[in-house]
């Protein structure tokens, strides 16, 4: 008297909530402290002499001089002006630029991830580490991003 209960072939299970697909760990290979100590001073000192730099090209900039606005210079003092402020504005974004691949550098010192490309998470060449030692990504993540 049991009744056979018939499947049917188009009726699927209903589904759950889905799981987000977890990336595997991948172990962050750190560089001894006795490596980085150095690493740090040069990059603490390179952090201070941009900040100078900064100061310097800001203070050498022609729009920064309060005056300007008053004076009737001709118009070839004007135009002269003007470059002096755009290649003072282009060095600043420059240094401005290098300045934060420096902290992020030393942040990542800080918190251990030195070396490791921010991109793919794959260690840095230390060779490139060795001439860029404020490299944030590594040679292959950086061309595709110049692309």
């Amino acid at each position: 008297m049991a009744e056979k209960v018939k499947k049917d072939k188009n009726i699927k299970p209903k589904k759950t909530s889905k799981r987000p697909k977890v990336k595997p760990f991948k172990a962050i290979i750190s560089f001894p402290a006795s490596v980085l100590r150095p690493v740090k001073n040069f990059l603490v000192k390179e952090e201070k002499e941009l900040k100078e730099r900064k100061k310097r090209i800001k203070a050498s900039d022609p729009f920064s001089d309060s005056a300007r606005t008053r004076d009737n210079a001709a118009i070839d003092a004007e135009a002269a002006e003007q470059f002096g402020h755009e290649k003072s504005s282009a060095m600043q974004r420059e240094v401005e630029r290098k300045l934060i691949q420096v902290r992020k550098a030393l942040t990542s010192i800080k918190i251990g991830h030195y070396g490791t490309c921010e991109r793919c998470e794959k260690m840095i060449d230390t060779d490139r580490l060795m001439v860029i030692p404020e490299a944030t990504i590594c040679i292959k993540c950086e061309t595709k991003k110049d692309k």
